[in-house]
């Protein structure tokens, strides 16, 4: 139940990522001070919700990364 965001708190995320792609990580603390200095107005339990997928997205980018080449080079074999 943990894993569920709402669709603002996604398309915020993605256009922050799409926007400013170098100001995050897979580090929730440096991703929630890029959050709050990128936006405004914002709350702090959704700010802590946006960091949070960007971070998950980060990481899940990272673990599936590894995968995807094995698979590339076995189909190259």
């Amino acid at each position: 139940m943990g894993k569920v965001k709402t669709e603002q708190i996604k398309r915020v995320a993605n256009e922050l990522m799409d926007r400013f792609p170098e100001k995050f990580s897979n580090s929730f603390d440096d991703n929630k001070h890029s959050v709050s200095e990128l936006t405004t107005g914002t709350t702090t339990r959704v700010r802590n919700q946006i960091a949070g997928y960007i971070t998950s997205s980060y990481t899940e980018e990272e673990t599936e990364t590894p995968t995807e080449n094995a698979e590339i080079e076995e189909s190259k074999a």
